[in-house]
């Protein structure tokens, strides 16, 4: 891969940006309760090495062209763990994230070898690529953020769009394309239902 371009933008995105059929999308917040903690940054990459991030104020947030990109219908969300990004999207954005693709569920779908489904693991054993985690938690609402912050920050979403080409390989090997294409669909829902209070409840147990 050519070296990294990180590219931060303060409030929301800028006029005329457009990253193709596919965006890969991370969030940093300040927390994991959507609503206690707020969305401070938005990542994303067309997967060519470079990487946007959008640095969020404090709420309500107002990004309306961030926000139209990550509703259009036209254009395919990546994700890692997409359950708790598009729950933070949905809350501090006021839009439905669709559609998605997931490399977490699609892992777990893939590689039923291992139990190890991270960003890390994922990038370590399909790409070659070690990622850095010594940034993970950090003060993300900071008012300048640090070349480390940003550095990881933009891993986050440099590596989704190789990550799915080697992921799509293997569920279309093992037959499990279209079940992914379904557990995909169905992460809004999901991600709804965490915000309706059912985070902690199997709604399919008996």
């Amino acid at each position: 891969m050519a070296s990294t371009t990180i590219k931060l933008h303060e409030g929301d995105l800028p006029a005329g940006l457009s990253f193709g059929d596919s965006v890969a999308v991370d969030t940093e917040t300040l927390g994991l309760k959507p609503y206690r903690d707020r969305l401070c940054l938005v990542q994303l990459s067309a997967g060519d090495g470079s990487a946007h991030i959008v640095k969020l104020g404090p709420p309500p947030i107002s990004a309306p062209r961030l926000a139209a990109l990550l509703a259009d219908p036209s254009v395919l969300k990546l994700f890692h763990f997409a359950r708790f990004d598009v729950a933070m999207l949905s809350k501090h954005l006021g839009i439905s994230v669709q559609p998605v693709y997931c490399t977490k569920i699609a892992s777990k779908l893939a590689r039923t070898y291992t139990d190890r489904h991270s960003l890390k693991d994922l990038a370590s054993e399909l790409l070659g690529i070690e990622l850095s985690k010594q940034q993970q938690s950090s003060d993300w609402g900071a008012a300048k953020l640090t070349d480390q912050q940003l550095a990881y920050a933009a891993s986050d979403v440099l590596h989704l769009h190789a990550l799915k080409a080697r992921l799509d390989e293997i569920l279309a090997r093992e037959g499990r394309t279209e079940l992914a294409k379904a557990a995909f669909a169905f992460v809004p829902t999901r991600a709804a239902l965490d915000l309706a209070g059912f985070e902690d409840e199997d709604i399919f147990a008996h």
